[in-house]
């Protein structure tokens, strides 16, 4: 069934009740309508300083829907004003809110991008002023992969988020070249002891739920949290909880400053392995020459001095909350 549109009516009801301060629950509820309804009308036919008034409101309304019954084919004249203004390196976003702002004919930048390519097509260099020159990445094609069951930082304990008690970790994934190859890493928060290691199949939920428990399992009665971001390299985390029998948290997505300790550790790693390397080679060096080097790796920064432990070094410290009740291999 077609939502029919709001009538001047609903916009005045609007209009009053938002400036008396209203909820926009209670709005919808006055217009009978649903209260995306509202939240979309105050965001689109508000004037320039954010501000919804009734008359300005059905102006704009109205105005759209003439632009709606006029023919959407492209005008000439417009198509050369349009193509002057990608030369001038404005992006079809841009364009089209220029061309909206100055009151002229509505083209979509989906519209605008038509013209890029088919003039690129045509051997002409119009994709040269796009910042990405048209060339955006290849995401990989096949079946999504959801995560089941996670568990959102919100639910951390706060001990967790102080960041005072010993065997709270954070663990994360960098990849080489190309997505080619991933090293796993680890983090324990308050001693900034790491632990890495190569995965032989890049990011594999399965092979890194194995290496993770390995890696772990000696300090089993040391991990009281694991958290993570959303990669779904992550996906076996339930498996990975139950074998060390701790709980395992997931931050927001596209926020990787809640792993902060374990994002910082990879900066130090990559003075080592920079972002241009291919894991799968690494200097032309074989497998298990690639793993020796990792260690390597992982010692020289477990032995460097830190300000924030007074300068001793994460191994010492976590040596010291181990108490020497746990094997210590580094």
């Amino acid at each position: 069934m077609k939502k029919a549109h709001l009538t001047r009516e609903q916009r005045y009801t609007i209009s009053a009740m938002y400036k008396q301060g209203c909820t926009q629950k209670l709005i919808a509820q006055a217009i009978d309508k649903d209260k995306s309804v509202v939240s979309r009308e105050l965001k689109r036919n508000a004037n320039l300083k954010g501000k919804y008034s009734f008359c300005y409101a059905q102006d704009m309304a109205e105005l759209r829907k003439e632009r709606m019954k006029q023919p959407r084919k492209l005008l000439p004249d417009l198509k050369k004003k349009i193509i002057l203004m990608i030369k001038e390196d404005f992006s079809p976003q841009q364009i089209e809110g220029r061309l909206k702002l100055k009151n002229q004919s509505f083209v979509s930048h989906e519209t605008i991008y038509k013209i890029i390519r088919s003039d690129k097509q045509e051997g002409g260099n119009l994709y040269k002023h796009t910042r990405h020159k048209l060339k955006h990445r290849k995401r990989p094609v096949g079946e999504k992969v959801t995560i089941k069951n996670r568990i959102s930082i919100d639910l951390r304990p706060e001990i967790v988020n102080l960041k005072q008690r010993f065997g709270d970790w954070e663990m994360d994934t960098i990849v080489g070249e190309n997505n080619q190859g991933a090293i796993l890493t680890m983090v324990e928060r308050t001693t900034a002891f790491m632990m890495m290691e190569k995965l032989k199949n890049g990011k594999n939920a399965k092979e890194l739920t194995k290496v993770a428990v390995r890696l772990l399992i000696a300090y089993i009665n040391h991990v009281h949290s694991i958290t993570t971001d959303n990669g779904t390299e992550f996906a076996d985390h339930e498996k990975i909880a139950k074998m060390l029998k701790t709980c395992f948290f997931f931050t927001h997505p596209y926020s990787s400053w809640e792993k902060g300790a374990v994002e910082n550790m990879n900066k130090l790693i990559r003075q080592y392995i920079p972002k241009k390397i291919n894991f799968n080679t690494l200097n032309n060096q074989k497998i298990k020459q690639i793993q020796q080097k990792i260690k390597q790796i992982q010692q020289k920064i477990n032995k460097r001095p830190r300000a924030k432990l007074n300068f001793y070094s994460p191994k010492e410290i976590f040596f010291l909350n181990l108490q020497q009740k746990v094997a210590f291999s580094s």
